[in-house]
């Protein structure tokens, strides 16, 4: 039995886990392929990855996977007036960052171009493709309605040795872009408008960014497509619902070149996955990025690959995320909550526990000695032991958090007010005594002071207080940038070509304080290490940030799926 035989035995008896997964099982049981299955991504580099394109990647790749089959990537790089190496390099980076990684598999439409060419000699020579000599409007004119059916071309009659030299000739250059087209000969007549004679080449004077100007004539899309697949021997083509009225277009070609690929692989649409509260259109994306709206396509309020990976999002998160949802038949909204919550999930039993002053209040701790510094162990992941614990300096001089403080306190209010005791994390208890002011009245620190029989450990239980602080040794801290990212959009139903952004994008959506401490532990980070603030959230090391520089730590998500209470100063 060889390799393919031993995959289908050891498949068959499982069916999928989602209904394309059923699909490949049924053909597997068939033997319709005598080879393994095979799917495959094809983005066209003209962008950068985004979560949408992470749910088309998982079903794809976690299809190849269960089968024990074989996954690839390709660049369909079939259009050079919009594709560049920068989008390969960054959706290679992005497959690999989120756990999909192709190996070896890595290909380019590009890469087939002269056969894709001879094949279409074939299929001029039996009578399949012929120049079309109409201008771009009456070509579209000539398509007719939804309603009506279209009118043939004048050309289509050419015979097939008038169209190979044409074809030739429009190959040589001897043509402007938009002077002549080739197109299939299916039927003007065909309900499905992708089936009237559409166009399967074009005429682009323009240089590719891999091929040079090797060409000047590149297959559409939906015919190199079919025939990219073919040659890779892909086995079943999932793509998003979009491209369902295109599958007729896509067995027409292949059922045409069948000499060629007598076991053609079959295409199957699942529904597109949409996010709340995320752009995912790529033209949108370019926009925002290109007219300076979003600091670039790593935008930690974009849902880009790049974007979710500098907010601290993990692959873990994402994969749990992915395939919590599962795969649907037709289009679907899932809440961006939902990918918050396998976030923090993943998070809080990784992310060490750190203390950070976002907004510091100086403390004068009046009855504990001058010059004295005494270490205090805290733990590091309440979650998890395992992570162990850590040391950090006390002494007369501390930082809280301006917001554990009120002079006068609402109710409820059970922090640091005159008079009140609270418990530092695994310090001692304090009582405020004093507030110092400014000149202007502004507040400038408070005054408390400490009991020394609170001091038990990590295990003081003892005595009771309503409230437990994070706080800092004043003189131990680093200086540190807080980014707060939210949703980028406060309305979400964009549409057409001319869009004000202006009105669209939230002004609270990024959020930055300037003048945060935390511990002087995190000396040694590197951009993306996670770690929990205390009462604050999730938070990651920039990935713009350079050691050396004054650290930036992006929030990544809250505790709790609670309303992003900071403010713009």
């Amino acid at each position: 039995m060889d390799s393919f035989e031993s995959a289908r035995a050891a498949t068959a008896p499982e069916a999928g886990v989602n209904f394309l997964e059923r699909i490949i099982t049924e053909d597997v049981g068939a033997g319709i392929y005598h080879r393994p299955i095979c799917t495959r991504f094809p983005p066209e580099p003209n962008g950068y990855l985004h979560i949408g394109s992470l749910y088309a990647v998982n079903i794809n790749y976690s299809a190849a996977k269960h089968f024990n089959g074989v996954f690839n990537l390709r660049l369909d790089d079939t259009n050079p007036l919009k594709e560049d190496m920068e989008y390969v390099n960054a959706i290679i980076e992005d497959m690999q960052w989120a756990g999909y990684d192709p190996g070896e598999n890595i290909f380019y439409g590009s890469d087939y171009f002269q056969t894709i060419y001879e094949l279409t000699l074939r299929l001029i020579e039996n009578g399949l493709a012929f120049v079309c000599d109409l201008s771009p409007d009456e070509l579209r004119e000539s398509r007719g309605t939804l309603t009506a059916p279209g009118v043939d071309s004048p050309y289509r009659g050419r015979s097939a040795a008038e169209n190979l030299k044409l074809f030739q000739e429009m190959k040589d250059g001897k043509f402007a872009p938009g002077e002549k087209v080739l197109r299939a000969k299916i039927d003007m007549a065909s309900p499905n408008m992708n089936m009237r004679d559409p166009a399967i080449y074009r005429i682009l004077n323009a240089e590719h960014y891999r091929a040079g100007n090797a060409w000047r004539i590149y297959p559409m899309y939906d015919y190199a497509h079919p025939i990219q697949d073919a040659i890779e021997d892909v086995t079943h083509s999932m793509c998003s619902l979009e491209f369902k009225d295109h599958r007729p277009l896509y067995e027409w070609v292949l059922n045409a070149l069948r000499f060629a690929f007598p076991e053609p692989p079959k295409q199957r649409e699942f529904g597109r996955m949409n996010i709340t509260g995320a752009i995912t259109g790529k033209r949108y994306l370019r926009q925002l990025v290109n007219e300076g709206y979003v600091e670039g396509w790593d935008d930690p309020r974009l849902p880009t690959v790049k974007g979710l990976r500098r907010r601290g999002f993990t692959p873990e998160a994402i994969h749990h995320f992915l395939n919590e949802i599962g795969v649907a038949r037709d289009m679907s909204t899932v809440d961006i909550s939902m990918l918050e919550h396998c976030l923090r999930e993943d998070l809080k039993s990784k992310a060490p526990t750190v203390m950070a002053a976002l907004e510091p209040l100086p403390v004068v701790i009046t009855n504990y000695p001058e010059g004295q510094t005494e270490m205090m162990e805290v733990e590091n992941n309440v979650e998890n032991p395992a992570l162990g614990s850590r040391k950090l300096p006390f002494s007369r001089h501390i930082l809280v958090e301006r917001e554990d403080f009120m002079e006068v306190p609402a109710k409820g209010f059970h922090r640091l007010y005159p008079g009140n005791e609270v418990r530092l994390k695994g310090a001692y208890f304090i009582r405020c005594t004093d507030v110092i002011k400014n000149a202007d009245g502004s507040l400038r620190e408070i005054h408390c002071t400490y009991d020394p029989a609170t001091r038990s450990g990590l295990n003081f239980t003892e005595r009771k207080v309503k409230a437990t602080l994070h706080w800092l040794e004043a003189n131990h801290t680093l200086p540190a940038r807080v980014n707060f990212y939210s949703r980028l959009l406060t309305n979400e139903n964009i549409s057409g070509e001319e869009i004000r952004w202006d009105d669209y994008i939230d002004p609270q959506s990024k959020i930055v304080l300037e003048n945060c401490q935390v511990e002087e532990s995190l000396s040694s980070v590197r951009p993306e290490d996670k770690f929990q603030f205390i009462r604050h959230g999730y938070f990651v090391v920039d990935t713009r940030w350079e050691p050396g520089a004054k650290l930036i730590f992006n929030r990544i998500v809250a505790l709790k799926d609670t309303k992003n209470k900071i403010k713009s100063k």
